[in-house]
């Protein structure tokens, strides 16, 4: 009886297996390649039948896009790449990731392509580089395109012309194996296939198993949050006033505290972004005129620079062409407004208490009135004073119980007049 319970509760762990879906709807970072080698260790662990990624990406780091494709190659779940859903795309390294899979498949009314490689800044590359850059990736794509049997021309147009595909072009072409309306459409339509995994041949069997999501963790969701452009600028932003205000004011702590972390944040963003840093060095002169302000004021002068260096080095901070998206000049015309407004401010407080009466030591004495408690003469008297008797003198003779103003203050002993 043991044996036959053991044995009963295999074939319900083998008939009743698990379905891996992942989703993706980002650029192609190392948060995304960190995110599908977690949910690849994670089905392996658990042995999953198979694992499905919903992509939706305008593309990104190729450097991010090859790890993952290893991930993807490396494993011995069957992996499946579905672009959904409809109106997604998989552009540029996302056509590339797609094409890698085990089992390409697309939802009616999305697209594909568009993988010429590109500078992160939104520039071409010049055309040496380019030749090389676009040779090493031709020979990438030829040799998964051969093994998963792929049209390696179609698809090597997508490098060298950037041709873009629908999903109904795209199957026609042989560039992905099925078209599918939905998840469970997918299931059925690649359930019995035969996929080629590390020298073996498996047989696919999904029709009936658990469907599993895989959210990304919390980790994942911080950095994709940090890899958005306008927070990313934020931060910096926010890094610069912080440290500023410590800067200003030693000893204030928290201003300092937050400004260091927000800066570190930034700064990793930044180095994903892989923005324009000349941009970058823009804004910091924006922040050097504004801190000038301060310190030496020049009643607005520094601060029309410095708002004019923020505002051009934020809008060529990222390109509008960048798979990650750019920065709203909705956010960058307020910000640069606020700065120039806020330092100023500063600026002026800062003259205005220059400027303004002591309220204490020899110097907050001067212009208190009081009252002669005796006749004030050359020679001296008293006078009553901000609670205290003072002695005083006078270069006119003032007599007892007149309104006196204090002029001067020689040591211990009070110049008043008359008032």
């Amino acid at each position: 009886m043991r044996y036959i319970f053991l044995l009963l509760v295999f074939l319900f762990s083998f008939s009743y297996g698990e379905i891996f879906v992942a989703k993706w709807d980002k650029a192609v970072t190392p948060v995304m390649a960190d995110y599908i080698k977690r949910v690849i260790k994670e089905a392996e662990e658990e042995n999953a039948s198979a694992i499905i990624l919903e992509l939706d990406t305008p593309g990104g780091l190729e450097s991010a896009m090859r790890d993952i494709i290893k991930s993807m190659m490396n494993t011995y779940i069957p992996f499946v790449v579905y672009v959904y859903p409809p109106g997604a795309r998989a552009a540029s390294a996302g056509a590339i990731i797609t094409i890698s899979a085990d089992i390409a498949a697309m939802a009616p009314s999305t697209n594909i392509g568009s993988a010429s490689p590109v500078q992160m800044t939104g520039k071409d590359i010049d055309e040496t580089m380019k030749k090389k850059v676009i040779n090493d990736m031709l020979a990438f794509v030829r040799s998964i395109a051969k093994e998963k049997g792929r049209n390696v021309k179609v698809i090597e147009k997508m490098i060298t012309e950037s041709i873009n595909l629908s999903a109904e072009e795209a199957l026609k072409k042989k560039v992905i194996d099925v078209i599918a309306v939905d998840l469970n459409d997918l299931i059925n339509k690649i359930d019995g296939k035969t996929i080629k995994k590390k020298n073996a041949q498996i047989k696919l069997a999904l029709k009936g198993q658990m469907i599993v999501y895989k959210e990304t963790n919390l980790r994942e969701k911080i950095l994709s949050i940090l890899t958005n452009p306008t927070v990313a600028y934020l931060l910096l932003m926010i890094g610069f006033y912080g440290i500023f205000f410590e800067l200003y004011n030693p000893g204030s702590i928290i201003p300092g505290t937050i400004g260091a972390l927000s800066l570190l944040l930034a700064l990793y963003a930044l180095n994903i972004l892989s923005v324009n840093w000349l941009g970058v060095l823009l804004i910091i002169l924006g922040i050097v005129f504004f801190a000038l302000e301060v310190v030496t004021p020049t009643f607005g002068g520094l601060a029309l620079g410095g708002i004019i260096a923020l505002i051009l080095g934020s809008i060529i901070l990222i390109s509008p062409d960048s798979p990650y998206g750019d920065i709203s000049l909705k956010v960058i015309l307020p910000t640069a407004v606020f700065s120039g407004a806020f330092f100023l401010t500063i600026a002026y407080l800062g003259i205005k208490a220059q400027m303004r009466k002591p309220l204490t030591g020899k110097e907050g004495m001067i212009g208190e009135k009081g009252e002669a408690i005796t006749k004030i003469t050359p020679k001296g008297g008293k006078v009553f004073i901000m609670g205290e008797i003072w002695e005083a003198y006078s270069d006119e003779e003032i007599p007892e119980g007149s309104q006196v103003e204090v002029v001067a203050v020689e040591g211990l002993k009070l110049k008043v007049k008359k008032v």
